[in-house]
Formats: C-alpha cells, structure tokens, sequence
C-alpha cells in the first residue's frame, strides 16, 4: 500500500524560501510579476508559478504539490507544462503517457 503525500503547507513553503535568503514577494519581482502575484500559486493551481517556487528550492513542484502533479487514477506524474495540440495542427505528436512508466 501506497501512502499518499499532501501538499506541503503554505507556512513550509514560505519557510524554505526564507532558509534560502529570499521572500515570495522578492522571488515574484525577481521573476518579472508583481510582488504579490506569485502567492497565487500557494492557495490555486498556477503551473508557471509552482514552477518559480520549485526551481527556487531546486525541486521538482510535484514534491510540494503531489496533488497538482500525479494522476490518482494512474499514479503517475502528470506533465503539466505539456500542452495539447490544437486540432487543427494534427501533425504534433502527443503521448499521454510518456512521463508514466509502465505499471
């Protein structure tokens, strides 16, 4: 049996972002977007911003949001910065299981 991991608290994450000498606000101004912006990826879904966060900790953003990142049906980790194709441009190649190794 699996234990599932949660989310990390929004204090933890804020916590190890203080460890490594920085504050949100000076992460999301650093990033180009206002100061306050950033903490939306703390309470919503927000890919670019869980993105910022994670590489800031260098770490992966599904080991703070496991929840945002693997597939509960599949338990997989999900490629969230993969877009699908529109369609009309068939000619993309799009593999839904390329990041889920076989089970």
């Amino acid at each position: 049996m699996r234990i599932r991991r949660k989310d990390w608290h929004s204090a933890d994450i804020i916590a190890r972002l203080r460890k490594k000498g920085m504050t949100m606000a000076e992460l999301s101004r650093q990033s180009g977007l206002s100061s306050s912006t950033l903490a939306n990826a703390i309470v919503r879904p927000w890919p670019k911003g869980e993105w910022l966060i994670a590489g800031a900790l260098n770490i992966h953003p599904s080991e703070i949001w496991p929840s945002r990142y693997y597939d509960p049906k599949t338990r997989c980790l999900r490629d969230r910065k993969v877009r699908l194709p529109a369609e009309k441009d068939p000619e993309l190649p799009v593999d839904p299981e390329a990041s889920c190794p076989d089970l």
